[in-house]
């Protein structure tokens, strides 16, 4: 695997979409991890000006199905999250976030990540698990 390169590529796919809006970007990628980092400030606040539950999701679904369509053929098929749980056991207020996404099980029609969001200092904000199902495009 070429680290950069694969960067590159999963870093493009986030051109206009919400990936984009909330300043997620791929940071770090091996052979059983996927990385992504977003920026906390006020564009991801709740109304107690702390991140939202809502963008750490997006983060979490964002890192782990990426994670899903590198052990995928892409010209073939689709990844698509269809269940993502999130515990949240502490508030971030300033600074970045990351989602490490980690295999549990890779299969042929589903793949199951754990995904854990990490502040600067390493703290866990967030432990997530998410569900990918694997299609046929032409499907």
């Amino acid at each position: 695997m070429d680290k950069e390169k694969t960067l590159i590529t999963l870093n493009n796919f986030n051109k206009n979409t919400l990936m984009e809006t909330l300043e997620i970007e791929f940071v770090d990628v091996g052979l059983d991890f996927v990385t992504a980092k977003m920026p906390v400030n006020s564009r991801v606040y709740q109304p107690y000006g702390i991140l939202h539950g809502g963008a750490t999701a997006a983060l979490a679904e964002t890192v782990g199905s990426c994670a899903s369509a590198l052990f995928v053929d892409t010209k073939t098929k689709i990844v698509k999250g269809i269940e993502l749980s999130i515990n949240h056991v502490k508030s971030v207020k300033e600074g970045f976030v990351f989602g490490i996404a980690k295999p549990i099980h890779k299969g042929r029609t589903t793949h199951l990540w754990e995904i854990k969001i990490v502040d600067e200092k390493e703290n866990l904000i967030s432990i997530c698990k998410l569900t990918n199902i694997v299609l046929d495009k032409n499907s």
